[in-house]
């Protein structure tokens, strides 16, 4: 009789899935709102696009004041930041269920240094932020008719 040893490939991606979740948690550990006062990093969702004349940014931080928000733009990186915080809890409300997180976030973006830094406006209005930043001109596509 031989020893075989059986491949399955299944059960050794659980065990790596499980591994992964293990060290993830352990270096960006949740915090519930059960758990402690409910403060955690959230990430909010941003499109980035880019026209012929500028880089757009537009994320999505719903609740969280204008004035919790704060962009810089240094050597080629776009930053935002931002906090959105907690609302106060009184003794006569029973929460079922609160799946709403709260806390600070922190987003870079790599751009080309080939932009009007000076120029950079940003627009705060129904919980979407929207950030446009232009291009020089030396970057700005030049169409070249034929001839």
């Amino acid at each position: 009789m031989s020893n075989m040893t059986r491949f399955f490939p299944s059960n050794d991606l659980s065990r790596m899935q499980r591994e992964f979740d293990r060290l993830f948690n352990d270096f960006f550990p949740a915090t519930t709102p059960a758990e402690g006062n409910g403060k955690r990093s959230w990430i909010p969702s941003v499109d980035l696009s880019e026209t012929k004349d500028a880089y757009k940014v537009h994320l999505d931080a719903p609740g969280i004041a204008k004035e919790d928000i704060t962009i810089n733009y240094h050597d080629g990186v776009l930053t935002v930041s931002g906090e959105r915080k907690s609302e106060e809890k009184t003794e006569e409300t029973n929460y079922v269920r609160l799946e709403r997180s709260f806390g600070s976030f922190y987003r870079s973006f790599n751009l080309p240094t080939a932009v009007k830094a000076d120029a950079i406006k940003a627009n705060y209005k129904d919980g979407v932020l929207d950030i446009e930043v232009p291009k020089k001109e030396e970057v700005k596509p030049i169409r070249v008719k034929v001839g």
